[in-house]
C-alpha cells in the first residue's frame, strides 16, 4: 500500500505538471497565434494606407531666372560721364545740387533680354527737376554700352511694361517751365538689336490759357546709334 501510496503520489505531481506544462504550452501558442494576428491586421491595415495615400507631388520647380532679372548696381554718374555718346552740355551740367547728392533718376529692368538688368538713366536739373538727358545701357561684353539716347529737354524716360516710355512736355509760346501746354509719350520696344518706335500719343493739358493742337510738338527722341 506504501508503495502504491507512493507511486501514486509521484505520479499524481508529474501528472499535474504535466498538465501545467501543456497549459502554459497552449497558452503560449495562443498568445503566439494572437501575436501573429495582430501583426498580420497591422500590416495589412498599414499597408493599403501606404497604397491608398497620394505622394505628395514634387514640388515644382520655380523658372529660371530670366538672365536679365540680375541686378547690379552702377555708379549711373560715372557711367554718364564716361559716355561718349552723352552730349559735353549734359556732361558739363551734372553736378551735385548739394553736398554729393546728383539729379540723376535711375532704373533697372529688363528691356533687351541682356545678361543683366538694363539700366534707365534720367539727367535732371537741380532747381525744378526738368529732364535734359535720358539713356539706355545695355550689358555687352562685360561693359554697359548706351544703346538709346534722348536730349530734347525736358524729357524722361522710364520701364512700362517691358517696353521703354518717353515722355517729353510740350510748351507754348509763353508757357512756364511748371505748365507746359501738353505731351508726347512714345513708346520702344527692343526689336534686332535696338530700340523701335511702337506707339505715340499727344495729350494737350487743355490749361486756361490755351493750347496748341496735337501738331505743334517738339522733335521726337532717337535711339543712339
Amino acid at each position: 500500500m506504501r508503495g502504491l501510496t507512493g507511486t501514486g503520489s509521484s505520479r499524481g505531481p508529474a501528472s499535474a505538471q504535466a498538465v501545467i506544462t501543456a497549459t502554459v504550452v497552449l497558452a503560449a501558442l495562443a498568445l503566439f497565434a494572437a501575436a501573429c494576428g495582430t501583426g498580420g491586421t497591422g500590416a495589412r491595415d498599414e499597408g493599403p494606407a501606404h497604397a491608398g495615400s497620394v505622394a505628395p507631388a514634387p514640388a515644382a520647380k520655380a523658372p529660371s531666372p530670366n538672365p536679365s532679372q540680375t541686378y547690379e548696381k552702377v555708379d549711373a554718374v560715372a557711367l554718364v560721364k564716361a559716355d561718349p555718346v552723352v552730349s559735353a552740355t549734359v556732361k558739363r551740367d551734372l553736378k551735385p545740387c548739394s553736398g554729393d547728392e546728383y539729379p540723376v533718376d535711375v532704373t533697372y529692368g529688363d528691356l533687351t533680354g541682356g545678361p543683366v538688368e538694363d539700366i534707365v538713366v534720367n539727367v535732371l536739373t537741380c532747381g525744378d527737376a526738368v529732364g535734359v538727358g535720358a539713356y539706355v545701357y545695355r550689358r555687352e561684353s562685360g561693359a554697359y554700352k548706351n544703346v538709346f539716347k534722348a536730349e530734347e529737354s525736358p524729357v524722361y524716360a522710364e520701364i512700362d511694361r517691358g517696353d521703354l516710355s518717353v515722355t517729353k512736355q510740350v510748351y507754348e509760346k509763353g508757357d512756364p517751365v511748371s505748365s507746359p501746354s501738353g505731351e508726347n509719350v512714345i513708346t520702344y520696344g527692343w526689336s534686332a538689336g535696338r530700340f523701335v518706335q511702337e506707339d505715340f500719343h499727344h495729350t494737350d493739358y487743355g490749361n486756361a490759357a490755351g493750347s496748341g493742337d496735337g501738331d505743334d510738338v517738339t522733335a521726337e527722341p532717337s535711339p543712339a546709334n
